[in-house]
C-alpha cells in the first residue's frame, strides 16, 4: 500500500526524484554514493571514471569527499575524472576557470593523479577545438565510458552548457551561451560584459552514455526549472527534459528545489491530505486563482473538480470554509505595523501594547530596508515608534569604479576650495586611476577604493534613513566582518559577526525585529545576514528576558515575494506612500539606473519594488479583499 501511495504521489514525475531536508544532507548522500563506487572499483582493481560538474551546486559534495579522504581514508589514486565543461576562451589559472574551481574544491585536497584529470581546454586556438572535442569523446570511450556523471541544472534548463536548442544526441562541442546563463555568471566575472560568450561542453548524448546520472539542485530559485524538467514534456527548449529518456538517472533535490513539484506544491491533486490550517489556506487561495473567483464565490463544484473533494467532505460545507479562509486573509491586513494602540488585537497581526514600540530593521545591503519595506519603515516612524535601522554590510562591492573617481574629484575640489593641501589625496587618486586601467574582472580593489565605495553607500543609506524620518543616532552601520573580503566570495560567518549583532540588539532591546527573508538574492548575502540575526537572538533568549517579547518579522521585495497563503501581515500603501517609498529608494543613487549586480531582472530596483507591491495588492483584490494601490508583506519567524 505504501508503494502504491508513493506511485500516486509521484504520478506527474517522469523520472526518479529523491528529496532531502536540506542541501547538506543531500550532498553527503551523493558523496557517499561516489565514495562507494570508488571503493568498489578499488576493491576490484579497477578505475572509477567520474563525470564532474562545477558551480555552487556540487561544492558541498566535494567538501564531503575531501573529508572522507582525510578522515576515512578514501583514496582517489585509481579515479579518472572528466569535467563537463569550461568557458571559452579561458586561461586555466584564471579565478573563474573550472580548472581553478576543481583544484580549489577537490583535486588539491585529495590524492588524485593529476594526469587522470580531464577538463576541456579553454586556451585552444579556434581551429583546434573540434579535434580536441573528438579526442575528449574518444578518451571517455576508451575507458569504457563514465561510471557516474553528476550534474547541476541552470535556470534555462541546461545541463553542462547544453543550452536550449541542444540535440539529445549531441557530443562534446563548442557552444554559445544563453544570455540568462551569462547573467547568472556575471557576479563571478564582475559583470556580464566579462563573461565569455562561448564554452566547450560535453553533449547530452555523451552524458546519456554514463552508467549512472545524478542531477542535483538546491534552493527555491531552481524550483521552476526542476518542475519543467521532471514533469514537463520533453523539449529542446529545456534540455534537461531529455533525461526523462534515461533509465539510469536520478534527481537529488533539497526541499526548496522540490517545492514546485505537484506532490509538494498542490498535494491535494495526487493524494489524500491531512488538512491542517496552513494547507487549507494554501489550497483555497490556490483554488481561487485556478478558477478565477473571489474566495467567497467558490462552490462545491469548484472544490470537487480541482482535487479538493476530501476537504469539502471532511470540513464542509464549503461556504463555511470560504468564510473562514476569507477572514484569515482579511485579518493579515493592517495599517498599523507596530500594532494599533488601544485596539482589540485578537484578530490583528501585531500586538496593541506597548503602544510605542522599539523596532529595528536589519538591512543586509545599504538599500534593502527602503526597497523591501520602505513604506512600512516610514509608517512606523510616522506612528511614533522608536525605529532603528542596522546596515549589516557595507555593500562596497556593488559600486561602479567611475563613481569612486567622481567622489574623489569632488573631495579634492572641496579641499582646495577651503585652502587645504591636496597633494596626498591627488596621489591616492592617481594610484586609483592606474589600478582601474589594468584591473581584471573581479580583481580585489585596493583598500582605498573599497573604502570610498563603502563611504558612497554609507552616505546614501544615511540619506534614505533620514528621509524616512530617523534621527542619526538610530542609524547603525555594522560592517560585519564576513562581508569585508573585497571579493564577491565572502568569508564564512564568524563569532565576531554574531557578537556585534548581539551587542546592537542588547543596546536597542527591540519589541520588533525586521529582517530580510528574501533568500533568492543572487549574492547569497540575505540568508547569511538572516542567520546571523536569528543566532544572535537565539543566544540572547538564554539570558535576556526582553527577547521573549521580541517578535521577528521577515520581509521580501527586491528579488521575490512571499506566496499570498504565507503572508501574516500585509501593510497597504496609498499612492502617496508609494511615492515616498520611491523617493527613499532614489537616495541610493549608486544603485539607480544600472546597478553593478542587477541579477536576471532588467528593471531598476524601485520599479521591481513597486511592481511587486502592486502585485501583492492585486492578489488580495482578486481574493475579494479591499483594493489598495500597493502592499508590503511580512511573515513572522517563530523560534
Amino acid at each position: 500500500m505504501a508503494r502504491l501511495n508513493l506511485l500516486e504521489e509521484t504520478r506527474y514525475e517522469k523520472l526518479p526524484v529523491t528529496v532531502y531536508s536540506d542541501q547538506q544532507a543531500a550532498s553527503v548522500a551523493v558523496a557517499k554514493r561516489i565514495a562507494s563506487l570508488i571503493r568498489k572499483r578499488n576493491a576490484a582493481g579497477q578505475q572509477a571514471v567520474l563525470g564532474l560538474a562545477t558551480g555552487v551546486t556540487p561544492i558541498k559534495v566535494y567538501t564531503e569527499l575531501v573529508r572522507l579522504h582525510k578522515e576515512e581514508g578514501l583514496s582517489f589514486k585509481n579515479v579518472i575524472t572528466f569535467n563537463l565543461d569550461e568557458y571559452y576562451p579561458m586561461k586555466p589559472d584564471a579565478v573563474q576557470s573550472y580548472v581553478t574551481f576543481m583544484n580549489e574544491n577537490l583535486f588539491d585536497h585529495v590524492d588524485i593523479d593529476k594526469a587522470h584529470v580531464h577538463i576541456p581546454d579553454g586556451t585552444l586556438a579556434p581551429d583546434d577545438v573540434a579535434a580536441f572535442c573528438l579526442a575528449y569523446e574518444k578518451q571517455i570511450e576508451e575507458l569504457g565510458g563514465l561510471d557516474l556523471q553528476i550534474l547541476g541544472i541552470g535556470r534555462t534548463g541546461h545541463i553542462g552548457f547544453n543550452e536550449p536548442g541542444s540535440a539529445p544526441n549531441s557530443g562534446t562541442r563548442l557552444v554559445t551561451l544563453d544570455d540568462l546563463t551569462r547573467r547568472d555568471a556575471s557576479r563571478d566575472f564582475g559583470g556580464k560584459q566579462n563573461v565569455p560568450a562561448k564554452a566547450i561542453t560535453m553533449g547530452i548524448g555523451t552524458i546519456f552514455k554514463a552508467r549512472e546520472i545524478i542531477l542535483m539542485a538546491w534552493s527555491a530559485k531552481k524550483a521552476p526549472i526542476i518542475r519543467k524538467a521532471v514533469e514537463g514534456e520533453m523539449s529542446g527548449e529545456v534540455p534537461a527534459t531529455f533525461l526523462q529518456l534515461s533509465d539510469n538517472v536520478e534527481f537529488v533535490l533539497d526541499t526548496d528545489a522540490a517545492s514546485e513539484l505537484t506532490r509538494f506544491d498542490t498535494p491535494w491533486m495526487v493524494k489524500d491530505c491531512i488538512w491542517d490550517e496552513p494547507l487549507k489556506k494554501k489550497a483555497v487561495i490556490w483554488l481561487s486563482g485556478a478558477v478565477n473567483k473571489p474566495i467567497l464565490k467558490l462552490t462545491e463544484e469548484d472544490y470537487n473538480s480541482n482535487g479538493m473533494a476530501q476537504l469539502a467532505v471532511e470540513q464542509g460545507p464549503v461556504y463555511q470554509i470560504n468564510i473562514d479562509i476569507f477572514n484569515q486573509v482579511q485579518h493579515t491586513i493592517t495599517g498599523w505595523p507596530g500594532g494599533k494602540p488601544g485596539a482589540d488585537d485578537s484578530q490583528r497581526p501585531e500586538r496593541a501594547e506597548p503602544a510605542k514600540k522599539r523596532a529595528i530593521v536589519f538591512s543586509p545591503h545599504p538599500d534593502d530596508d527602503v526597497i523591501s519595506m520602505g513604506g512600512t519603515f516610514i509608517r512606523l516612524v510616522d506612528q511614533g515608534h522608536d525605529v532603528h535601522v542596522a546596515y549589516q554590510t557595507s555593500g562596497n562591492t556593488a559600486v561602479w569604479d567611475d563613481d569612486v573617481l567622481r567622489f574623489m574629484e569632488f573631495a579634492i575640489d572641496f579641499k582646495e576650495s577651503v585652502g587645504e593641501d591636496t597633494a596626498k589625496m591627488k596621489g591616492i587618486y592617481e594610484d586609483m586611476r592606474k589600478f582601474m586601467q589594468v584591473k581584471q574582472p573581479n580583481q580585489i580593489d585596493s583598500l582605498e577604493i573599497r573604502d570610498v565605495k563603502g563611504f558612497i553607500r554609507k552616505t546614501e543609506a544615511i540619506s534614505g534613513a533620514r528621509y524616512a524620518g530617523l534621527p542619526d543616532g538610530n542609524i547603525h552601520f555594522q560592517a560585519l566582518p564576513f562581508y569585508e573580503t573585497g571579493k564577491t566570495q565572502k568569508n564564512s560567518v564568524g563569532e565576531e559577526d554574531i557578537r556585534l549583532t548581539m551587542e546592537l540588539l542588547q543596546q536597542v532591546k527591540p519589541h520588533q525585529v525586521f529582517t530580510a527573508g528574501d533568500f533568492a538574492d543572487p549574492h547569497g548575502t540575505h540568508i547569511v545576514c538572516f542567520n546571523i540575526v536569528i543566532e544572535a537572538l537565539r543566544r540572547l533568549r538564554q539570558t535576556e528576558a526582553w527577547v521573549k517579547d521580541c517578535w521577528v518579522w521577515m520581509y521580501r521585495g527586491a528579488w521575490q515575494e512571499f506566496p499570498t497563503s504565507e503572508i501574516e501581515m500585509a501593510v497597504p500603501l496609498s499612492p502617496a506612500e508609494v511615492l515616498r517609498k520611491r523617493n527613499a529608494i532614489f537616495k541610493h543613487q549608486s544603485q539607480k539606473d544600472r546597478p553593478v549586480f542587477p541579477g536576471d531582472d532588467a528593471r531598476e530596483f524601485w520599479v521591481r519594488a513597486e511592481d511587486r507591491n502592486r502585485e501583492t495588492a492585486q492578489n488580495y483584490d482578486r481574493l475579494g479583499m479591499a483594493e489598495y494601490a500597493a502592499m508590503e508583506a511580512f511573515v513572522r519567524y517563530h523560534f
